[in-house]
């Protein structure tokens, strides 16, 4: 079915009445641009100022308040959103130093009319959401996790919303993904509910209440979007995010913008701040979408970036430029972090991380060394390293854990890294000390096979000692096996620091890979 799907059409004429339908409907939509608030370059990690004035940078907050201030401009007297899909938080010193209060603000200046929450607005607990939707003066929703119970976020966060929009009720729902428990931090007083099964729910009432355009605003993934536009009747539209899809009716290799699920438009645009989506959809006059159009737009140098942005980023950016602009080692060539790669197969930066954390700790015997692909964020250019591009890597600040376990628990370990292998998942295994085979044909729980450690085979009985960090060893991207783990210290030096020391040691560094993860 998906892959009938994923061939379908970019733009569907779907009834010959659709050029006398009297209401058409632009959305205007961002998605995961993860505190990307300067631009960045092709590797989607922070630009440097040279290469920003060369015009060989992307995005930043700056071109996405020029490129939305256009559209508004050009679109004035027409109907029109503007979205966000979620994932303000997270992936930059910028969230790092100021812990939200950036994005609120650059948020406010391009202002938005709905965000969906997204599963990293929860990495700093129920209170990091809390901070952002008291800050914005737009609406913040998800409809499928119950917050009544969060003395943090009971009655904060709508569950949907119904706008007026040229006369007419257009209604947003949303529905986040249900592994955020794993995935981030919202705490056991926030309980979720099956995506669809939610999603249903809210177009019955909303239905029920006489309002004929809904549109999904999802923070879910392309794959739970595309079974959501499938399976929940009375939907007009899936806006998404969470799986930094490529739409595009230019660019090869990207999914076409929209792609179609029967009648359901649905479409995504990238990550980090480097594409703005732009969805004009026909209704006729019984609400019914009758055409679906549209594309994303590349934000590259030919978008002008706000002044007044770019001197208030300025401002914000000086109290870490030092630190982001020192030095720390040299990269002999491009160490790959791209997410493709590193959630789906052995990737040069899952290795540089993995090796600098069991050499770390290589003088306390431990053997193996695993990290999870989604906790690589981006890659490294070749020449001068510098702390801040380390930093767009790891920018999570998670420490060291040491801890010990059998290896039926590592197996069971590995086994989790390739159960959702298909979506590309960020729990995929980053290994060092060790080597193993992944067969993504077979079912999950039965994937991994022939395990080496220190070059002889996995011993089930025997109990090995391990690293990877904080978030992985608490039960993080669904490694539960590792919680009650003997012996864990999970206190150690951070991540980034570790990886940056590393480095420098090495001299003018030179990614590789050795074979030590097999895909069959």
């Amino acid at each position: 079915m998906f892959a009938r799907i994923l061939g379908a059409a970019s733009a569907l004429a779907l009834s010959a009445g659709a050029a006398a339908a009297d209401y058409t409907l632009h959305i205007v939509h961002i998605n995961d641009l993860h505190s990307r608030i300067e631009p960045v370059n092709k590797y989607d990690s922070t630009c440097n100022a040279e290469d920003n004035a060369e015009g060989k940078c992307f995005g930043g907050f700056a071109r996405v308040a020029t490129k939305i201030a256009e559209l508004r401009k050009e679109l004035a007297g027409e109907n029109l959103l503007v979205m966000d899909a979620g994932d303000q938080y997270q992936g930059s010193l910028m969230y790092t130093t100021y812990k939200g209060d950036v994005e609120i603000e650059m948020m406010e200046k391009v202002g938005f009319d709905v965000m969906a929450v997204g599963n990293h607005e929860f990495d700093d607990g129920p209170e990091g959401l809390a901070k952002l939707v008291d800050g914005v003066s737009f609406p913040v929703i998800s409809g499928n996790i119950d917050v009544s119970r969060s003395n943090v976020l009971a009655g904060k966060v709508t569950n949907h919303v119904v706008l007026e929009v040229g006369g007419e009720k257009v209604a947003i729902i949303s529905a986040l993904a249900t592994d955020t428990a794993e995935t981030s931090s919202p705490g056991e007083a926030v309980v979720f509910q099956d995506e669809i099964e939610s999603l249903k729910a809210d177009v019955a009432a909303l239905e029920a209440e006489g309002v004929t355009k809904i549109i999904a605003l999802n923070h879910v993934g392309v794959k739970k979007d595309m079974a959501i536009a499938e399976a929940v009747a009375g939907l007009d539209a899936v806006v998404g995010g969470h799986s930094h899809t490529k739409f595009s009716n230019t660019e090869e290799g990207a999914m076409a913008y929209p792609t179609m699920v029967g009648n359901v438009p649905v479409v995504q645009a990238y990550a980090y701040s480097k594409y703005v989506g732009h969805l004009v959809l026909t209704f006729d006059d019984a609400g019914v979408v009758t055409a679906a159009t549209g594309d994303t737009i590349l934000l590259d140098a030919s978008v002008a970036e706000d002044a007044e942005i770019v001197a208030r980023v300025a401002d914000l950016a000086g109290p870490i430029e030092e630190m982001k602009s020192r030095v720390v080692a040299e990269a002999a060539e491009v160490i790959g972090g791209d997410r493709e790669t590193c959630r789906s197969k052995e990737c040069t930066m899952g290795n540089l991380v993995a090796d600098a954390m069991l050499d770390r700790v290589k003088d306390q015997g431990v053997e193996i060394a695993i990290q999870n692909g989604g906790g690589l964020r981006s890659s490294i250019d070749a020449g001068e390293v510098t702390m801040g591009e380390v930093l767009s890597v790891l920018p999570f600040q998670n420490t060291l854990s040491t801890f010990e376990v059998t290896g039926e628990a590592v197996l069971a370990a590995l086994e989790n890294g390739a159960s959702q292998y298909e979506e590309t998942a960020g729990r995929f295994a980053q290994v060092a000390g060790m080597s193993y085979t992944v067969d993504p044909s077979q079912p999950a729980g039965a994937r991994i096979s022939d395990v080496m450690v220190g070059g002889a085979p996995l011993d089930m009985a025997k109990v090995y000692k391990l690293v990877s960090n904080n978030y992985v060893r608490n039960g993080g991207d669904g490694y539960k096996m590792f919680r009650d783990a003997e012996n864990a210290y999970d206190f150690g030096p951070d991540l980034a620091d570790v990886t940056a020391e590393y480095l420098a040691k090495n001299g003018a560094y030179t990614p590789y890979t050795d074979g030590r993860i097999t895909v069959k």
